[in-house]
């Protein structure tokens, strides 16, 4: 029986046409894009090409797309370098209680160093309310560092209205959207977004590629130094072949092509909320079910185990998480729903997470569905 892959948040399958291209590229395209002569120039106008691509699926400048190895190395360049750029204004900075560890830690060590950083609670949704960020803003607040959409349930953050908050602030915004790029519609100059994180490997392109949008004309500092590659912005030599293949993700996801991917998603979800709810199964959806992206969906199992469900699902030909892939093999539980429900609340070791992405279909979810339903009422008696 053929696997059920259904971790799509945790990391997406390479699309055949990014295998393709970066086949392509490594037989074809060696040489390094710094170099002068006509081997190195033919690498760097694969890299140019490749973030105007990036840059017009953001409707931004090319100069302001930086590569880097992915979502992690973006969130800590954004943190930890304005921070340090801008600690002479001050020292105080505003993010989530259910970032991404990324973001977390990278925020943990500036508070070590003696940053104030203010963790916004979240509502019975995960949504931040408006007010307590606005009630937190202070005039020695130097960055924002707020999710697009949360990796665990999907809640997608009021991002356009914090920077229409923001315009009239000097604080520097930065949204980790990892998970969101490949699924939504974003304009970083018309959310008033200054600072941009996301990954190849999150939208069917290979791991250890990323990039970082950076508004032009923000004051900035590289985290890796070293060469001078990306204008100074991030040293070392750059992945082609990484880079080829992630353009070729994003090049791939059209707006029709992520429209066609929620409106797939949304028949998934309904599939298995349909047949759960016909089962009998007592269940409830952890966060928004509509204020959230399409491809997470994220739900309690009352009175079940999440780890003894995960593990009856693998052993039965099904992936699916019970949180962040960041976070998984440890032994603590959810950060992101102790935020939504309190520390000790039986939905934080009760739920489970299942995410969509290529090569899904509706077959699977129906199989995958009466197997859940099987395994829920098997641990339950």
């Amino acid at each position: 029986m053929k696997y059920i892959y259904l971790d799509h948040a945790a990391t997406t399958p390479m699309h055949p046409d990014v295998i393709e291209e970066m086949t392509t590229v490594m037989n074809s395209i060696f040489g390094n894009p710094s170099s002068i002569h006509g081997v190195g120039r033919e690498a760097h106008q694969k890299l140019e090409a490749v973030r105007q691509v990036i840059a017009d699926s953001l409707k931004v400048k090319p100069h302001e797309i930086i590569f880097t190895s992915g979502g992690t190395e973006g969130d800590n360049t954004a943190i930890i370098e304005t921070a340090e750029v801008m600690k002479k204004q001050g020292k105080h900075i505003i993010t989530t209680a259910v970032e991404h560890p990324a973001v977390l830690q990278p925020l943990r060590y500036l508070e070590s160093k003696g940053y104030d950083v203010t963790y916004l609670p979240v509502d019975e949704s995960g949504r931040i309310i408006l007010k307590d960020f606005k009630s937190a803003l202070r005039e020695d607040t130097i960055l924002v560092s707020i999710v697009y959409g949360n990796s665990e349930t999907g809640q997608l953050m009021p991002i356009k209205e914090i920077g229409e908050i923001l315009q009239e602030h000097p604080a520097v915004f930065h949204t980790d959207a990892v998970q969101a790029y490949g699924s939504e519609e974003i304009s970083p100059k018309e959310m008033g977004i200054d600072l941009l994180s996301a990954s190849g490997h999150k939208i069917n392109g290979p791991k250890g590629v990323g990039f970082l949008y950076k508004r032009d004309g923000l004051v900035f500092q590289p985290l890796l130094r070293g060469g001078e590659q990306e204008e100074k912005r991030r040293a070392g030599t750059e992945n082609i072949a990484g880079i080829a293949g992630m353009g070729k993700a994003v090049e791939w996801l059209t707006p029709a092509e992520k429209a066609a991917h929620k409106a797939k998603n949304k028949d998934f979800q309904e599939i298995i909320l349909d047949k759960l709810s016909e089962a009998g199964i007592d269940y409830q959806i952890n966060g928004d079910c509509e204020n959230k992206l399409s491809h997470i969906l994220n739900i309690w199992f009352k009175g079940v185990s999440g780890d003894l469900l995960l593990m009856h699902l693998d052993l039965n030909g099904v992936a699916v998480s019970i949180g962040s892939a960041c976070t998984a093999g440890t032994v603590d539980p959810s950060h992101v729903l102790e935020a939504i429900y309190g520390k000790g609340h039986p939905a934080v070791k009760e739920s489970l997470r299942i995410s969509f992405g290529y090569g899904n279909t509706e077959e699977e979810m129906i199989r995958f569905a009466d197997l859940l339903i099987k395994t829920v009422q098997r641990l339950k008696n």
